[in-house]
């Protein structure tokens, strides 16, 4: 066995599973990550140029768009390199790098999704009280929060996995730098690193699940003691857009991560990986433009706005 000094890059066999040519699933990845970046861009864009959507919601909003931006350029752009090039490779410091911001981004999503369903249980569960509850220095803190959180689960996980000493093999099942898979390599007991993952999986993952569950099963109640169905229906309007978002994301995830630790084709971890990656990413622009009733209006207006003819 030799320790990772040895080595000063991993290779990935997690593009073993795509057949040739590599082009064309380059070019349908870069079409992929260009309309991740145009549509999670004009989120952005437009949720801040319109002053009617500064409001809490669309404040997260943007907040998950900037993610979903950074998440994905974490990946995307060397696997876009790796599928043109002989060696599918990435450099110790750089497997390091992109685990870090990989493990930052992933953290802060979940925690960042549960603040949101917080953010429609007081709307709807407390509408009196929301300008109180979510005035903008609470919506401030609780994303400041939730970076923080996400920044040190990010230092510990990525320290941990740098001091270990790697075999003699340095492939990676897999299309990218992840912790589970660096761990596989380690040629010495793993526990803390495994028991580690699991308690931070516990808190960072399931706690956040668990708080949107209970605030989608108050807001539920909440919407079935309206009397109209008018209202009703505009009254989950308001968090449908938010609910597709969370059931598409741990759906995934959950996949990605959590399938039983029998031996599973590469392929399948490679299916899992674009699912979480990069699907996901593209979506969610996509779901909170066609759901979301002001947004579409907002970009209808932005889109058809005419240049004074004195310009």
């Amino acid at each position: 066995m030799e320790n990772q000094t040895a080595y000063t890059e991993f290779v990935f066999l997690g593009f073993s599973s795509f057949p040739d040519p590599h082009s064309l699933f380059f070019l349908l990845f870069l079409t992929m990550y260009i309309t991740t970046i145009l549509g999670n861009g004009l989120i952005l864009a437009t949720a801040w140029l319109d002053s009617g959507l500064h409001m809490p919601m669309y404040y997260f909003i943007r907040h998950l768009s900037f993610l979903d931006i950074c998440y994905t350029s974490v990946t995307l752009p060397h696997m876009l390199r790796n599928l043109m090039a002989e060696t599918k490779t990435i450099s110790f410091h750089g497997c390091l790098i992109q685990l870090y911001f990989l493990v930052v981004f992933v953290g802060v999503e979940c925690l960042l999704l549960a603040v949101m369903a917080y953010d429609r249980y007081v709307a709807i569960c407390h509408p009196l009280s929301y300008s109180l509850f979510m005035n903008r220095k609470v919506c401030t803190q609780l994303v400041a929060a939730s970076w923080a959180c996400g920044l040190l689960n990010s230092v510990m996980h990525t320290t941990m996995t740098a001091l270990l000493p790697f075999c003699a093999s340095r492939s990676l099942d897999h299309l990218f730098c992840d912790v589970p898979q660096l761990l596989k390599l380690a040629c010495t007991d793993t526990f803390p690193n495994q028991m580690t993952l699991l308690v931070v999986t516990l808190l960072l993952g399931v706690s956040p699940f668990l708080c949107i569950l209970v605030s989608y099963v108050h807001i539920v109640a909440a919407i079935l003691r309206i009397r109209t169905t008018h209202g009703r229906h505009k009254a989950f309007s308001t968090c449908a857009s938010h609910l597709t978002v969370v059931t598409l994301f741990y759906t995934t995830g959950m996949f990605s991560y959590n399938r039983p630790n029998s031996k599973y084709p590469v392929y399948i971890d490679t299916l899992a990986s674009v699912l979480f990656n990069t699907v996901t990413p593209m979506l969610n622009p996509i779901i909170y433009c066609l759901r979301n009733k002001e947004m579409k209006e907002v970009l209808k207006r932005l889109l058809t706005l005419k240049v004074p003819s004195s310009l």
